[in-house]
This record gives structure tokens, sequence and C-alpha cells, in this order.
């Protein structure tokens, strides 16, 4: 369904990616991890199209979208919740939803998602600015979902939550999952990844230097974070 193969993006003549191969399979969720600026958020703005990459492939099924432009690849089927949220703080939560929604969404129109996310029904009034950290991720996420995407790209979505929106999250992700979305999740927050993913990568200085599929790396684990997530 995704798959990155010899991605190399750089900033300036800063070269960020070196490298990069990732595969997932259609409703597979994959995990990467790594520390702060190993190339994680380069890696899913350079599949979204925000960094163009300056070699390598990135196949979405039969087709090569590498280089193309955002909106391309936003058509193409792949969403994107970034890191930070970028809600718009003056728009409703329901016009943060309509300012996404390129064509009446089918698979997830907006009743859908308000109940999937109850609390963003009881303030769909509010604006972006009154909402908690948890109700602005799930905003995020929802916003992402209208576009009826076959991928979604999570970009650290647990930063700053508090564990019972995390938990949340997780439900989140796993009904997506089942609803045959493929997910690539970047994350530092050990505990979530291997709470949804499927399969593990490891980052480092913008090379994927570990994959195993979930009971491999929990077997692992110990020895991997002393390897390769330690500070």
């Amino acid at each position: 369904m995704l798959r990155v193969t010899g991605l190399n993006t750089y900033y300036g003549t800063g070269h960020i990616l070196q490298g990069v191969d990732l595969e997932i399979e259609k409703g597979q969720i994959a995990a990467v991890l790594g520390r702060n600026g190993v190339g994680k958020t380069t890696t899913v703005r350079s599949i979204m199209g925000l960094v163009p990459p300056r070699s390598g492939e990135v196949w979405l099924g039969d087709t090569n979208m590498a280089g193309w432009a955002p909106y391309r690849v936003a058509r193409a089927g792949v969403a994107y919740v970034p890191e930070g949220r970028m809600i718009f703080p003056d728009l409703t939560v329901i016009d943060n939803l309509r300012v996404a929604e390129r064509r009446p969404a089918k698979i997830w129109p907006m009743e859908r998602l308000l109940e999937l996310f109850p609390a963003l029904a009881d303030r769909r009034t509010h604006k972006g600015s009154q909402l908690s950290g948890g109700e602005q991720q799930m905003l995020a996420v929802a916003r992402a979902l209208i576009t009826d995407p076959t991928v979604m790209l999570f970009d650290e979505p647990s930063q700053g939550l508090a564990p019972l929106v995390v938990r949340e999250l997780v439900g989140v992700i796993h009904r997506l999952r089942d609803e045959g979305v493929t997910v690539l999740l970047v994350e530092q927050n050990l505990k979530l990844a291997e709470a949804v993913g499927d399969i593990v990568y490891v980052m480092v200085k913008g090379r994927m230097m570990y994959r195993a599929p979930i009971a491999q790396f929990q077997l692992e684990r110990e020895a991997v974070k002393s390897k390769y997530l330690a500070l």
C-alpha cells in the first residue's frame, strides 16, 4: 500500500533523510521510533510532499508520488495529522472540518465523525482556541478523516496529552485499522507505539536502522532501547 525506497531529503545543505526505506501493507499500522532530530518528522513531510525529496520513491499502490505537490498527495488518498495539530484557532469545530472537506465525504461524513468524537459533537460551535489539547488533537484527526483517506500519517500525536486522552487515541487508531486505513505513526511514546503498531521501525540519524513485527520487537525491546533509543 505505502512503500518508500531510497528517500533522500535535504534542508539546504543538510542531508536529513539518507536513503530511507519503509513499507506498510494495506490496513497495517507502522510505528517509527527515534530520538528528537533523527528525521522522523521529515519522513512524513517528505511523503506528504511538504518537503520534496531530492531522490527516492514514494509508492502508493502502483503510483510513485515522490515530489508531488501536497494537494496531489492528499487527493491520491493520503491524510496528515501534523505535530502541534495546526487547527484554525478562530474557526469553530464544524468550520475546521468544512475547510478540509473538498467534496462530500462518503466514508467519514460529518455525522459519523461527530459520533466517533462525542467531545467534538458537544463543542461543535466552539472555536479551536477554546478546545483542550486533547480535543484539538481529536479535531486534527477528524479533519484528516473527512478527506476519506486510505493512508493516515500521524506526527507525534500523543505529544502533550494526558494518559486518558492517549488511551482514547489508541482506540481511534485501532478503529481506523479495522476500517482498512493504513497508518504511519511517528512517535517517541514507546507505550503508544506498542499499543497500536503492527510493525516497528527505529530511525537513527536519517536512516532506518531497525524493522520488526511487533511481537519480535517486544522480545527485543530492551536491547533496541539500549542500542538506539537511550540518551
